[in-house]
């Protein structure tokens, strides 16, 4: 039996001296994102999306605890939810990020890095990982460049489910 799996995240821009990282990617070394771990909106979206697509909970509700213990990395979390995807005896079959953000720009050389970094997390080939960028024209705060927005989808598929197809 496939799942697919929605998941949203946004955060608005800090003006101190946080790290600003996507996709498991530094991007620059200031202007990260308020937050309690790192505030990858790309790997907290993409949390959620692995995680409703098992049936699970949104990335709040066990993440929290893991920043207190001081894990802030999100790609911590993302492996906290993989290895449930992996028990329950599912495998990623793609990823599709779309991120909403006028700043900063990101070059396809830098988006390269993200989709192979999620591909690493996610045990996939990068060919199986899309992330798509748009400015959003001014119409929300994070077309304003206020915080970047990103949504997620997955497909997840049963090992048995593969036998005879390519995903």
């Amino acid at each position: 039996m496939g799942r697919i799996g929605i998941g949203q995240d946004s955060h608005v821009f800090d003006s101190g001296k946080k790290a600003l990282v996507l996709g498991g990617v530094k991007i620059t070394a200031v202007g990260g994102f308020i937050g309690n771990s790192d505030g990858d909106v790309i790997l907290h979206s993409l949390c959620n999306a692995l995680s409703s697509a098992i049936g699970g909970d949104s990335l709040s509700t066990w993440s929290d605890e893991m920043c207190k213990k001081g894990i802030k990395d999100s790609k911590k979390y993302v492996g906290r939810i993989f290895k449930k995807i992996k028990e329950g005896g599912y495998k990623v079959g793609n990823v599709s990020i779309s991120v909403e953000a006028k700043r900063p720009y990101i070059a396809l050389i830098v988006a390269a890095k993200m989709k192979e970094a999620i591909a690493k997390l996610l045990e996939i080939d990068k060919t199986q990982v899309g992330i798509t960028f748009t400015s959003g024209e001014g119409l929300t705060p994070f077309g304003k460049g206020e915080g970047i927005q990103s949504i997620a989808a997955v497909i997840l598929s049963k090992d048995d489910d593969c036998r005879n197809c390519s995903c």
